[in-house]
Formats: C-alpha cells, structure tokens, sequence
C-alpha cells in the first residue's frame, strides 16, 4: 500500500487539526475527546480484529442522543475537507501526481497523433467543425449545501495561496487563521438543507458556475487552442468560432417534476438573460478602462460617429443596451411574461461592433491589445451568446398524447388514445399541414391556471390541468421565439406518433422556428427498438422535411441499468448507437447522440475520456452531447483550472473519437459480449423483478425510504407516490446501495455472466461453470484480449474494478444484522457472495486489480477515509434502527441525515 503523498498528508492533517480545535471550542472538550476515542478505535479497526472492530461497534452503540449529532457531524465534516484537500492538491504546481501533467498535453498528443496517422490534415478545420455541447442538469446528486460549497472554494484558494508562497512568508499566518476561520464558519452551519431548493434555484445556481469558472475558462481554453495552432504552422481560429458550449436543463426538466412549471421555465430564461447582459457589462466596463487609444479605422469611425475615442464611444453604446436588456430582462422575469422594453434580440448587436473594434486595433498596429481582453470577451461570445445556456425542455410522451386526445374528444373526433399507429400518424400529418388551426383561441379573460379556449361565445373547451400546463409551456417556447431553447426531449418516446404530437402541439401554439424534437430512449426495450422507430420517423417526408436532415436522439444510460442491469445496459447502449448511425446513413441525416450519463458507474458514469473513446467508431464524428450532473459539476467545472482541464479532455476526446476512432469489435468479441449480456439481464431481474423478497430486503437495509428526507432537490424521488423498484428513480436507488457499501447496481448480472466465462464462481445458482478451471479456457483468454485491444470492454471493465474495490462486505452485512429480519437475510447473504467471487473473474481479466481506474491521490486519500467512514456506517445502521421505532429522539433523524451526507462525501458520489 502506497504512502500518502506527504504534501496531501500534511494539508488533511492540517484542515483535520483545524477542525478538532474547532468542535472542542464549540462542543466542550468533552465530545471532542469522545470524537478522538472514536477515530483511534476506527483506526485499530480498519485494519484490525474483530474485537477492535466490535469495541468500536460497542463505543457506537453507547451514545447518548445529544452526542449523536455532534460525533456524526465531526466525521462527515473531515471527510469533506479530506475531499477539499484532495481536489486542491490535484490543481496545485507542486502536486507528485506522476500522471499530472497528462491533461495539460493532452491537446498536444491529440494534434501529434492526428498529423503523424492522417498526414496533410487541417487542424483548424476539424476543430471548427467539433460541436460539443455539455448539459448541465439539475439531478439532486449534490447533497452539500450551496452555503458550504462557496466556503469550501474559498478554503481551497487559501490552500492554493499556501502552496504558492514560501515557508517564512510574513503572512503565512495569516492565511492558516483564515483557514480556522472559515472551518468554524462551515461547523457552525447547518449542513442539511432545511428546505428543497426551487426549480428558479437550481437554474441560479447553474449561472453560478458560469460566472465563478467556465466564464474564465473558456477564453484561456480558446486562447491555448490558438497558440497550438500557430505552432503547428496554422492560423489562428475565427472570431466566432467555439467549438465547446453549454445547455441546461435546470428550469426546463418537467418529467416527473411538477415543480417546473411553464412559468418557472420563463422565468429561468428572462434570468439567464439577465445574468449574460450582466456579465458582458461587467466584461465592456473593463474594456472600457483599456480602450482609450484615439487611433481607428475608417469603418469604425464611421460606425461611432464624431468621437475623439472611437473604441470607448463604441463600448458605450453597447452597455447601453446591456443596461437597457437588464431592466427588460428583470421585468419580463418579475412579469413572467415578455416585456415590451427595449433590448438586445440578437448576439451580433454585440458581436459585430466588438469584431470591428478587433479588425481595427490589429489594422492600426495594436494586435497586442486586441488580442488580450476583447479577444476574450469575444470568444465568450462565441460561446454563451445571449442566454449563457440553452435550455432544454423535456417532459414525458403521455403528456402530449392527453393533449390530443383532449382535443379529440373535444371535437367529437373519436378516442385518439385507442388509435392504432398509423391511425394516429395519418391524423397528425393532416393536422400538421392544415392551415385551419387547431387550438381556439384562448378566452381573454382566463387565468393561467383556469385556462379557456373560445370556440364561439358561448362554447369553450376547457383542458384539463395537466393539458394546460403543457399548452402553457409551449405558449412559453413561442415567446422566446429562437432565443434559448435549445430542444424538445421526450422521454419513454416509443413511436413516431410521440415526435408528431409535439410537433403538431409546438406549430399549434404559434412556434414558428422548427425546434428540434429528441427522443429518449431510455428502457431495455427501447434501446433494442429505437433504430427500428427512428427509421419508421425518417421515411415520413414530412418530418424529414422538419428536421432538415439534422437529428439528435438521446440514450438513456439510468433507467437502462435499472432496467436491465449495468452490463446488459451498456451493451445495449453501444448496439443501439450502432443502429442508429446506420439509420442515419441510410436516411442521409447528420445524426447528434445525446449522452445521459450520470456520474456513477451504475448511471453510466465514469472518466469522459476514456467513456467518449469506448464508443462505436463512426458514432461521434465530431458531434457531442453530453449530461453533467449534481456533484460531478462540481467537480469537473469548480474552479477555472479545474474547467480548462475538464474542457481540454473533451475536446481533445472527441477529436479523436473522430479522426482515430477505435476498430470495430471483432465478430467473436460481439458474440461473447451478447452472450454476456443475456445471461446477466436474466440473472439480474431474476433477483430484483422476481424474487418477492427483493423489494423488502432493499427497504430494510438500506436508508430508500429515509433519503426522502434529504432536500436534495426540487425533483420527488420517486415518479409515482407508490410502487416498487420500477417507480424510484436511478439517483436514490443508486445512493441507497452506495450508503450500505453493496453497489448492487453497478455489477449485480455481470458477476453470473462473468462466472459463467471464467469459471471463478461456480457456486452461484444456475452457473454453467462449475466443471471448469478457473482462467483455462478459451473463452477466458477472449475476454482478456477484449479487454487489451477493445476499449469499450476495457473501459467496462475497469469501470467495474474501481466500483467493486468501494465495496465493503462487512460493512454491509452489519447492515443486515442491525435491520433485517431472519426470513429476509438470505438475500443479502447472496449478495455478499456474489459480490465476493466477482473478483476472481476480474482478477483473471485483468491483470492488476484497482489500477487505471482512478488517480494516484484518489487511491491514497481512500486509505484515509476508511477511518472515517467505517464509523459513519456503523453509526448509520445503529440510528436507523432507532428511528424505525416509534419514539425516538428527534437527534436521532438529523444525525441520520448527517450520516448520508459524510457517508456520499466519503464515496465522492452520491446517485
């Protein structure tokens, strides 16, 4: 086991010493001594016997209720500083990292490989065709509090500032007491959320992560594009060129959230017009202290007019308007609806006059100047436009379809519901090229949520109220007319009467641009079907007309591996891309693959490089969209350095996912991968859709029914208020595996599939390998030359590695000893046994477990949390016990929530 690199050490030990200061100052000395018995038992224990670890267990068990809080709190808060320490050391120039100067050359390599493999080709040109989009979603996977965040940011600039300066600095002290400070200020926070934050409030804290990172990032990634272009001998790219830019659903995601109403999605849009007019004023006033040269060109004086200083005249004018789109944007967000004040409608109102004050700096020999600050306010330009994000809107197909079959009935046109497909598509395609319209026109004396539509004076028809609220949020998406939608997603879309419907619904409501409609894919069965529906859609000319042979459809990677099970899952998501560019080529459409990853491995998380370079070859080319979710933001958009290096990994990624794709798989890979994936669907639905047991053992042993508590988001974490498995979404049935340390859905299937190759588990129920020697088969010897020479096997795989070594057996069956009954523990004795052999299978696939799948630092400061988090799960079951009887402790249930919290920080993921 490696050391700890001593530098990270020193900073854990420092923020851990901090803090123990701090709760003694705060608690009594008392507690803090409680704390320090409990860390040094857990110590011995971690990597003791089992009576150190059933004394710590003893230790535990024996808390009173007013230590509950307090002893829980403390562990969860050095895990987050653990955490802080980590990130901040990964950034710093003296990290020991060998790996880290990998992401600073990655573009290097990238553009090295590029020019040696395909000689002649024109960096530039591929990069201004690269077209990658990062969705920024509001999924409740960020269970630290905005409040803490913004103080941990500030403890790891005052950790960077550290770094930077020498040991005998006059002002070294002062900075450590301003690390005191701020671990007080945080320990005297309430870290739990008392109250779910608002749809508004997501969407402002989507902005926050513009202003405070990517706005900074964005122009030093442009900038260091530029300069290796030049230093491969080519020009520098064009004023308007980004080929990296952002979208949102934070605002826009109604499926299964009834808190994003039509009028919160405007109000979300009028503010991001608000945030962007603020930022570029912020950006011109700047400007405007720079600008004073009196020398310009003669098209830019003639632009201004009569000025002795054309640049600052110029800028002027524009924060003019700026101030003037601020007031607009502030009243039409107060109104909810769009104001008639004057503003800016169009980004090259700001564009044009700034690439003419470029144009002429570098025409008067001032392309120093140009090419500093305005170049960067440019380049923002280029990528935020007016509205910083597209947002997307996105809500469930059976909503549209109630919509029409509303209307329908309304007409006296029949059961539109009991229509067969091609009865449906014949009547949309009417009503789609009918000049008659559709909707009446709505009553003026209606409210927005007692909506009239007029038919004549005395005759309304009056939708329903989830038939309004969709009308409301189309009438939404008129308004904005081509300004900051980007598209409409349905999800469970099953056939082209789905993609019809909201087409139809969108030119009903007075949509005049043809807003691109995305299917979502999301189940088992729809992967395996959706080529099939999106060929029926394309041979519709029609809708090929529509889409202008321009399509994106988005995979599902949660509901999937919820579905079916992780394995199954992604494979049938690396078939379905296949099919679908296929499809594409077939119908001459450019086809976009929407990636809904989440940031598990059981929500198909994990490194996007490695992840963007796994695909089938042919299915990016130079085309990316992608979800970023909850605490991943964080992690991967923090902090402008943090940004850039993210930013560089996915372009670097998929420009060469595109010009160097990966081989196809060969015909015997495919087949074993097939083989694989059937047995482990059977085997992981066998467990959790069919065995009666299932669902009661996942509500006795993990916390399910207690993370409701949590505020983690303005999302219900469940669709439906009742039902199994089928009815909770990924996030929490992902983060209550996590909790207990089984991480069910991240192998559950691919441990019998991979048994029944290997022959390393002959003792799970119905395996086929039970006469073989381990590793000496054929079969066993394909899998390891997949595993070499397959990068979507090998990312698989490693992705599977990273998970399992978070695994705890022990910890999980004490779990069950504390909340299980005896009729229902076999299913977690299962578990357990399975999950044990899974290693041997991987162990004869791969040849050094636990490598490559994460960071050296990640690795060592893991060591460290052991620690901590073994006490917080002992902790956890033993509240969870108390609060699953009827009078308990109200300590009991906020320590339980403290206990999730320092339980997900520990595992650096929640769902």
């Amino acid at each position: 086991m490696q050391e700890l690199d001593p530098l990270l050490r020193d900073k854990v030990r420092s923020l851990g010493y901090s803090l123990g200061e701090t709760i003694a100052d705060d608690c009594g000395d008392e507690i803090f001594k409680l704390i320090e018995q409990i860390r040094n038992q857990s110590k011995r224990a971690h990597n003791g016997s089992d009576d150190d670890k059933a004394a710590l267990i003893t230790l535990l068990k024996g808390l009173k209720d007013n230590e509950l809080v307090p002893v829980a709190r403390g562990f969860s808060q050095f895990l987050n500083l653990a955490n802080i320490a980590e990130q901040q050391h990964s950034l710093s120039w003296r990290r020991q990292d060998a790996d880290s100067d990998s992401v600073d050359f990655i573009l290097d390599d990238v553009f090295s490989a590029i020019l040696k493999q395909l000689k002649g080709t024109q960096l530039n040109n591929e990069l201004c065709n690269l077209d990658v989009e990062l969705v920024l979603t509001a999924h409740p996977t960020e269970i630290i509090r905005r409040t803490l965040i913004q103080k941990y940011d500030e403890i790891v600039e005052v950790l960077q500032v550290l770094d930077d300066i020498r040991d005998n600095h006059p002002k070294r002290n002062e900075y450590h007491q301003q690390l005191n400070n701020l671990i007080a200020e945080i320990w005297r926070s309430d870290e739990i959320r008392q109250q779910r934050p608002t749809a508004v409030d997501e969407a402002k804290w989507g902005f926050a992560v513009i202003e405070n990172s990517l706005w900074q990032a964005i122009p030093k990634l442009m900038r260091e594009l530029d300069e290796k272009l030049v230093a491969k001998g080519e020009k520098s790219l064009e004023l308007d060129v980004c080929p990296i830019h952002f979208a949102s659903w934070m605002g826009g995601d109604r499926d299964g959230n009834p808190n994003v109403t039509a009028n919160v999605t405007g109000e979300v849009l009028y503010l991001a017009r608000w945030m962007a007019a603020d930022l570029y004023l912020r950006d011109l006033n700047e400007l405007s202290t720079q600008l004073s040269m009196v020398q310009a060109s003669d098209e830019l004086k003639a632009f201004v007019g009569e000025s002795n200083e054309p640049y600052r005249e110029c800028l002027n004018q524009l924060k003019q308007k700026l101030k003037q789109t601020k007031v607009w944007a502030g009243e039409s967000a107060r109104l909810k609806s769009h104001s008639s004040l004057p503003h800016i409608d169009d980004i090259d109102t700001l564009f044009k006059p700034l690439s003419l004050c470029y144009k002429s700096l570098c025409e008067t020999g001032m392309s120093g100047i140009a090419n500093r600050d305005l170049l960067d306010v440019i380049r923002r330009m280029a990528c935020f436009g007016l509205t910083l994000t597209r947002l997307d809107i996105r809500q469930e197909s059976n909503r549209h379809s109630q919509v029409i079959a509303e209307l329908c009935d309304f007409y006296q046109l029949g059961d539109y519901l009991s229509w067969d497909e091609n009865k449906k598509q014949q009547f949309l395609l009417k009503e789609l090229a009918s000049k008659r319209p559709l909707l009446p026109k709505q009553a003026a004396n209606c409210s927005l949520t007692k909506a009239q539509y007029e038919i004549t004076e005395d005759v309304f028809w009056k939708p329903s109220d989830d038939c309004n609220e969709v009308l409301k949020t189309m009438q939404v998406i008129a308004e904005q007319g081509g300004q900051g939608i980007a598209n409409y997603i349905i999800s469970m879309a099953s056939e082209p009467s789905d993609i019809l419907s909201v087409a139809l619904l969108l030119k009903a409501s007075g949509v005049e641009r043809r807003l691109p409609i995305v299917p979502l894919f999301e189940t088992l069965d729809d992967l395996q079907f959706a080529a099939q529906r999106m060929d029926n859609l394309f041979s519709l000319p029609w809708y090929k007309d529509y889409c202008g042979l321009n399509q994106q459809v988005m995979i599902g990677y949660s509901d999937s591996a919820k579905d079916a099970g992780n394995m199954a899952a992604a494979w049938a998501q690396y078939k379905t891309q296949e099919e679908l560019v296929s499809c594409a080529l077939n119908h001459g459409i450019e086809l976009t693959l929407f990636h809904g990853r989440g940031g598990t491995v059981g929500r198909g998380g994990g490194p996007a490089q490695r992840a963007i370079l796994a695909q089938p070859p042919g299915s990016v080319k130079g085309r990316l969209r992608v979800t970023e979710q909850g605490e991943m933001i964080r992690f991967k958009f923090g902090f402008p350095s943090v940004a850039l290096r993210s930013l560089k990994i996915y372009l670097a990624a998929v420009l060469e996912a595109t010009l160097l794709p990966p081989k196809a798989p060969e015909d015997d890979w495919r087949k074993l991968m097939e083989s694989m994936a059937q047995s482990s669907v059977l085997s992981y639905r066998k467990l959790v859709r069919e065995d009666k047991d299932f669902v009661p053992y996942f509500r006795s042993a993990t916390p399910e029914q207690e993370l409701g508590k949590l505020a983690l988001g303005s999302r219900p974490a469940r669709r439906k208020a009742s039902g199994g498995i089928e009815s909770l979404r990924a996030i929490p049935w992902i983060f209550a595996w996590m909790q207990i340390r089984l991480m069910v859905p991240a192998w559950l299937g691919a441990d019998q599939a991979l048994a029944e190759v290997t022959g390393g588990a002959s003792k799970l129920e119905g395996s086929e390998s039970s006469n073989l020697v381990q590793g000496d088969n054929e079969k066993t010897k394909l899998l390891k030359t997949m595993y070499q020479e397959w990068p979507f096997f090998a990312t698989y795989i490693d992705m599977l590695d990273m998970i399992v070594g978070k695994t705890d057996v022990d910890i999980a069956a004490y779990y069950d000893q504390q909340l299980v009954t005896d009729e229902l523990r076999p299913i977690g004795e299962q578990l357990r046994q399975r999950l044990s052999e899974i290693g041997q299978s991987l162990s004869l696939i791969k040849p050094n477990l636990g490598e490559g799948s994460q960071t050296l630092a990640q690795s060592q400061t893991m060591q460290v949390r052991g620690t901590y988090t073994d006490p917080l799960h002992y902790l956890q079951a033993e509240l969870l016990q108390r609060a699953r009887t009827e009078n308990h402790a109200k300590e009991v249930e906020r320590a339980l929530m403290v206990t999730m919290t320092g339980i997900a920080a520990g595992m650096r993921n929640t769902g």
